[in-house]
């Protein structure tokens, strides 16, 4: 079920002060599940609003670099923010 720690998703590394050293600087992970939703990290609820702003907007420029050449289609569909156990709050996505 993928719980266990691998170097696939930077759970397990040789190297952990430049593991350590990477997320400090805001290192975040992409995981996507089997229904195509992705989930990742924008920020915390003691952020300012100008703060997750920014955060958002980056997150969504990494996918959208991210994109393979090869899909067509609509990549982002729709950007749902929430909280760990909150309810979730749509975004309109600006192309």
């Amino acid at each position: 079920r993928g719980l266990m720690p691998n170097p696939k998703n930077d759970t397990v590394t040789p190297d952990v002060v430049k593991a350590i050293e990477a997320l400090k600087k805001g290192k975040v992970a992409f995981k996507n599940d089997n229904t195509a939703n992705l989930h990742l990290a924008v920020g915390k609820v003691s952020f300012g609003a100008e703060k997750l702003e920014e955060n958002i907007a980056a997150a969504v420029d990494a996918v959208k670099k991210a994109k393979p050449s090869g899909s067509k289609g609509t990549y982002l569909k729709s950007i749902h923010l929430t909280t760990t156990m909150g309810p979730s709050v749509q975004m309109h996505i600006v192309a």
